[in-house]
């Protein structure tokens, strides 16, 4: 088999894996907004689950995929083992160590995060939130510990456990609201938190087992003489504080969302569990399985631009009919996964309004992830650093006029500025990838999406949107599952079947595969 079709098995089991973690993430957030809706304690627990969250991000997967897999991926690759199981142990050891300090300093000094998270909520709403941030604290521990296990997993290409994982994670969530749900919102919230503590033990307890049978010289320690762990210290400096201004970057959006009217927050992180879907279907999966290939690849930069291009035509032909969807049918999207109980089609056309705005840089910042995912094969991590930064105080900037100031210029209620904070983050993330690839392209040659080939993708999948609209007219507003299938389906295939017209190489390369795969089934 050749490397190519090892990446896109690969690409094709990290997609499987996220695919059926976020089918019951999104389970589980249509079963919280049943219950919670776009209320006071709806706003407070998605503000309070973003802490753990920032520091999962800040010291979990983006950073190990970034400093510890290319060290370790390349280990491996020249047959080191024993080397690579032993750098392994030892970061374990030191993640475990920094996590329980941050995680003690946190639950210590929530009064003092609370300006930082919760600007602008008063009263019973911001104690709630400190309440629930105190619950959350340890469980950020256990989900970095959780990344470090996925790093392993991922460098000896066992991708499909290590993105599952999470599918515990919300089962316990599900499962502890539907235990609960004759309780108040406010009570209901609370055992949530801890029902969501419990899922991180269990996100972390299934993957231990693969861990220890595929690096069976896995020793912990805090030895830090050997080069290969120094090389991971030094490079989970620059790649944290990247990250880290990624997530100041969240945050800046959330403190603005607080600003804005009850169920701004709420709707917001509603928003992001739709708009983060094809990012990590297809961005994620993607970049997950390149980036140990490249990280082992011995071949040279040419080598290194043919994969980045081929995984950026795979990443393009997903991604944009994914934008023009949340252009499209926002709506109907939203309706279909959440409208239900407390949350009505008002609300999902609030929601409309948020995601459309993030299809302005859908694409950007899915393309960027692979890029990134380059440098860091490369060694170098502070490139993305620069440019991070840069992207952060542009969607600072942009947001606070968009979400502040716009609305009132144009004449709109004030809530709507929630879809300028995620239309100004496009603006940015397009500055963003344009930087990445200039400075790329400079060091391994030409690399990018072909100018023929983005008309063509953009072309049917306008295709695809305009019968889509026909038959949303036509059926109006129905039950939201029968609406969504009746527009979406269509949409979806037509845009297959316009990309195949078109001859969209991978359109063809897609329909090969399920041939393939129809043929070994039958």
């Amino acid at each position: 088999m050749s490397a190519k079709e090892h990446t896109g098995r690969h690409a094709f089991l990290v997609a499987s894996g996220i695919l059926i973690s976020r089918l019951v993430g999104l389970l589980r957030q249509r079963v919280f907004y049943h219950y919670f809706g776009l209320t006071d304690a709806a706003d407070a627990f998605s503000t309070a689950l973003r802490v753990p969250n920032f520091l999962q991000n800040l010291f979990g997967e983006g950073v190990l995929s970034a400093s510890f897999i290319p060290v370790y991926a390349r280990l491996l690759a020249e047959k080191k083992d024993e080397e690579a199981d032993r750098v392994a142990g030892v970061v374990g050891a030191l993640l475990a160590l920094v996590s329980a300090a941050v995680v003690a300093v946190g639950m210590a000094a929530t009064p003092y995060l609370l300006w930082a998270i919760a600007w602008g909520y008063h009263g019973a709403k911001l104690e709630m939130v400190a309440r629930l941030v105190r619950i959350l604290f340890p469980g950020t521990g256990l989900l970095v510990c959780s990344a470090w296990c996925l790093g392993i997993l991922n460098s000896h290409r066992k991708f499909f456990l290590s993105y599952t994982a999470p599918v515990v994670w919300n089962l316990a969530m599900i499962a502890t609201i539907l235990l609960y749900r004759g309780d108040d919102l406010n009570s209901l919230a609370v055992k949530l938190a801890w029902g969501t503590v419990l899922g991180c033990v269990l996100q972390f307890a299934v993957q231990l087992p693969v861990v220890f049978r595929v690096a069976p010289q896995l020793r912990f320690g805090l030895d830090t003489t050997s080069a290969h762990v120094r090389e991971v210290i030094r490079n989970f400096g620059p790649v944290a504080l990247s990250r880290g201004v990624i997530q100041v970057s969240a945050y800046v959006d959330q403190l603005l969302a607080t600003l804005l009217p009850t169920g701004a927050m709420a709707a917001m992180t509603n928003a992001q569990s739709i708009y983060t879907l094809p990012v990590s279907l297809f961005g994620m999966s993607v970049s997950a399985a390149e980036l140990p290939a490249m990280s082992g690849n011995l071949a040279g930069e040419h080598a290194l631009a043919g994969r980045l291009n081929r995984g950026l035509r795979q990443i393009a032909f997903f991604i944009v009919p994914s934008a023009m969807a949340f252009f499209a049918f926002g709506d109907v999207i939203t309706g279909l996964l959440y409208q239900s109980g407390r949350f009505t089609h008002a609300d999902s056309v609030y929601v409309w309004g948020i995601i459309a705005g993030s299809g302005v840089g859908l694409l950007a910042s899915t393309l960027g992830r692979l890029y990134q995912s380059t440098y860091y094969a490369l060694r170098d991590t502070h490139t993305p650093l620069r440019f991070a930064v840069i992207r952060v105080l542009l969607t600072g900037a942009l947001g606070y006029v968009c979400a502040i100031w716009v609305p009132g210029w144009i004449g709109i209620e004030s809530r709507w500025g929630v879809a300028g904070l995620t239309a100004s983050a496009g603006v940015a993330g397009w500055v963003e990838f344009a930087l990445l690839r200039r400075a790329l392209n400079r060091r391994i040659g030409s690399t990018g999406l072909p100018v023929a080939l983005t008309a063509r993708l953009w072309g049917a999948a306008l295709f695809g949107a305009a019968a889509g609209w026909a038959i949303k007219l036509a059926v109006g507003t129905r039950h939201p599952v029968t609406e969504g299938i009746a527009v979406l389906v269509p949409y979806g295939l037509l845009y297959f079947a316009g990309a195949y017209v078109l001859r969209v190489e991978e359109c063809a390369a897609a329909f090969q595969r399920v041939a393939r795969w129809s043929r070994r089934a039958g």
